[in-house]
């Protein structure tokens, strides 16, 4: 017996655990999916987006949907063109039309059965339902999109047709005189009348101008997208008559989905209902609606066909990648932010693509984003600087930067910038004090040296790059903590020579050495840096924290014996920490040590 309750027990937990799923034809859930005849030309090679055959999942997809007639057409041109008209599908759903008024109750009942795509809300509005078809062809419509009219005696209609549907000077409605100050009569308190008129078009530009202009700069096509968001757009089909006469059946005979009055909205359903009939719906949503149906005295409820059509802003940046590039390739989604530019590091692989991925890359970051740049070679010359090819956007490589409040000016042609070591220079920042002395010895345009101004008493910064100096005593200005800094351009090992053959030497208590590719050769300037000094005083021997890369199996291991063979000693305590992955099996590592008394006070030093 205790078996059987068992056995039942477990029948009914797999019954109620196990995922309902609903057989439904791949027309249902995919309807007329097509693929673009051509999405962009390169030369002579034509490059189409693909589609894996990998199951579909829940959701939107550029793989699902239709494409428009109009976006399929083949398009020559000389480079690669991202022709964004190939990213628009449609999709057709099913949607129930309700009045404005129960649009957020009956969302909150049937959320699981709505359509629930990331960026498209489940409530459309339908074009054209505030008003009544029969007074629609008595009202003039305007002369173009700014709303401006042929005559004053349309101009007074629209405002009488306004008012009589309650709307005020916030909706866009231009009120009589007489009406316009009994309005300022009732507004009318303490600080004085709310709102003027005329002083308000004196005083503000005209936004609608504005946003022309801006988008006629960018290129932006006007009229082309309907909606709040400028990505998707909703359109009602012709209803079918078997739906009036199926909703009938659930509501009663006298259900009149014809009749609407007042505004309505759509309930977007989920894509799996896209084609079903009323009968064909859920028990869910059928007990919702005869529940309403009940509650109203005034039955307006209609299924109809929509046409959801989700254009090129839409899809992320990954989505399109993925569709323009070939099946199989990695997809390059990230990137180093400077500014307005982003520094991409493409494979050999994505060179062919270039230009595409800049493209997708500049349009899914705007306005944060402004040029977009690929690195050609490694870092090589004495002076760090890049080799930066534009892709796409402006040509201008000058940027501001901002890290831990600070401005920072950087031109990417002639200097050289690191936005992944602001964590690394955070660190740094934590263990300074306000007592310290900071000599920075390759500062560059000052990322470390003008941050750490702000809490050490004195910095001493050095770089050997002329164009690097001169950015460096510009945002020791902009950032007003030229008082605190001392800028120096020579060579590294002549700054560090030079310093400690004079005073200064005795106040210095941190040195920064950000050179990973060959910061450690430096460190034999350290060397007999007191020989010519009694050693019975009383020096400041200071933290040295240095930087650099290893292949090597034991990273740590490898960068401690290259600092004791620069320093030509080997009872050296070095803390070693691995900062970052810069390549496959590549790491940079940051070394901190107290300069032994036996290196500083040594009698001869080793030749470079």
């Amino acid at each position: 017996m205790v078996s059987r309750s068992m056995s039942m027990s477990m029948s009914m937990s797999n019954v109620f655990l196990k995922p309902y799923l609903i057989p439904l034809p791949s027309k249902f859930l995919f309807p007329n999916t097509l693929k673009p005849s051509l999405a962009l030309t390169l030369k002579t090679t034509f490059f189409i987006p693909h589609f894996s055959t990998t199951p579909l999942s829940y959701g939107p997809s550029l793989r699902k949907g239709t494409i428009p007639s109009q976006s399929q057409s083949s398009q020559n041109q000389k480079d690669a063109v991202l022709r964004e008209e190939a990213f628009t599908r449609v999709f057709l759903l099913a949607a129930l039309r309700v009045p404005s008024a129960e649009c957020s109750a009956l969302e909150g009942r049937l959320r699981g059965h709505l359509l629930n795509w990331p960026r498209v809300r489940n409530i459309a509005r339908v074009p054209g339902d505030d008003l009544d078809p029969s007074l629609a062809p008595l009202l003039p419509q305007p002369i173009n999109g700014d709303g401006e009219f042929e005559n004053e005696e349309e101009r007074t209609l629209v405002s009488v047709q306004r008012r009589i549907h309650g709307k005020a000077d916030g909706d866009g409605e231009v009120l009589s005189p007489v009406l316009y100050r009994d309005k300022l009569a009732r507004t009318f308190n303490s600080r004085g009348f709310v709102k003027f008129r005329n002083l308000a078009k004196i005083s503000r530009p005209n936004r609608n101008k504005k946003r022309k202009k801006r988008k006629e700069a960018m290129g932006v096509e006007e009229g082309r997208r309907v909606g709040q968001n400028g990505f998707a757009v909703v359109e009602v089909v012709e209803e079918e008559e078997e739906d009036s006469v199926g909703m009938r059946k659930l509501l009663g005979e006298e259900f009149a989905s014809s009749k609407w009055r007042g505004s309505t909205r759509l309930l977007l359903l989920d894509e799996r209902y896209a084609g079903r009939g009323v009968e064909e719906l859920p028990e869910a949503i059928k007990a919702v609606l005869k529940e309403y149906a009940e509650k109203s005295t005034m039955l307006t409820l209609e299924l109809v066909r929509c046409k959801l059509t989700l254009f090129y802003d839409y899809w992320q940046m990954t989505e399109v990648l993925e569709t323009l590039l070939p099946a199989g390739m990695i997809i390059p989604s990230a990137f180093e932010t400077v500014g307005h530019i982003a520094h991409l590091n493409l494979r050999d692989e994505h060179l062919p693509y270039k230009r595409l991925i800049a493209k997708v890359v500049l349009d899914k970051n705007r306005p944060k984003i402004g040029t977009v740049v690929n690195k050609i070679d490694s870092i090589q010359n004495e002076y760090r600087t890049m080799q930066l090819e534009v892709l796409a956007g402006n040509h201008s490589l000058v940027t501001t930067v901002v890290e831990n409040g600070i401005r920072f000016q950087v031109d990417l042609a002639t200097v050289y910038w690191s936005s992944r070591l602001g964590t690394e220079r955070q660190r740094l920042l934590s263990g300074f004090t306000r007592t310290d002395v900071v000599c920075d010895v390759f500062s560059g345009v000052g990322p470390l040296a003008i941050s750490a101004a702000r809490i050490v008493k004195r910095v001493f910064a050095n770089d050997l790059n002329p164009y690097a100096v001169e950015y460096l005593e510009r945002n020791s200005v902009l950032n007003k903590l030229e008082k605190k800094i001392k800028v120096f351009n020579m060579d590294g090992r002549r700054f560090i020579k030079s310093l400690y053959a004079s005073d200064i030497s005795q106040s210095i208590t941190q040195v920064v050495m950000n050179l990973p590719s060959e910061a450690a050769e430096f460190l034999d300037a350290f060397r007999g840096i007191y020989r010519n000094r009694p050693k019975d005083g009383e020096y400041t021997f200071p933290m040295i924290h240095v930087y650099g890369f290893s292949k090597a199996r034991d990273p740590e291991f490898d960068f401690h014996e290259r600092i004791r063979i620069a320093l030509v000693e080997v009872a050296v305590k070095v803390d070693v920490r691995r900062v970052r992955v810069v390549a496959p099996g590549k790491w940079m590592l940051c070394a901190s040590f107290i300069l032994p008394k036996s290196v500083a006070f040594a009698n001869s030093t080793v030749d470079s």
